[in-house]
């Protein structure tokens, strides 16, 4: 286990609309503001053809490659995630979703697109003091937390 400590700092309420790619939205609105890290919730409905990203292909192979899913229809979300910088100072939401739809429910990444439906209502919580970051990690190709 690796670790850090930070502080909160301001807390953002945030409405997306119709149409908005979430961690596309979410990554510029923390550029603007210049949050360097934050935590995440969000919830509300996610569109048809949104993409997510619902675990690898096999466990441990030594190339992960991923699995995704797209939605034929909407779905009701609840997620979580974090915002930290990449190597380059940007910054990174990673952040996976439940998502619903009458009896059937998914859950994974949001990285390859999730769209609005309507809308969708986030709390960004900025957390201050921590030089955390996301470096990338060449036996999985991910970009991984640095406390």
């Amino acid at each position: 286990m690796k670790y850090s400590e930070a502080a909160t700092g301001r807390v953002f309420i945030i409405r997306l609309e119709d149409g908005d790619v979430v961690h596309e939205v979410l990554e510029q609105f923390a550029a603007e503001k210049q949050i360097r890290a934050a935590s995440c919730i969000i919830l509300g409905g996610a569109d048809e053809n949104s993409t997510l990203v619902v675990g690898p292909e096999e466990a441990r192979a030594q190339t992960v490659v991923p699995q995704t899913h797209v939605m034929d229809h909407v779905h009701e979300v609840a997620g979580t995630g974090t915002i930290f910088p990449d190597d380059k100072g940007n910054p990174l939401l990673h952040m996976h979703m439940a998502c619903g739809s009458g009896k059937t429910s998914l859950t994974g990444c949001i990285r390859q697109g999730v769209k609005v439906w309507h809308v969708m209502e986030v709390i960004m919580t900025e957390l201050v003091g921590s030089s955390a970051r996301r470096v990338m990690d060449r036996v999985t190709g991910f970009e991984l937390l640095e406390p």
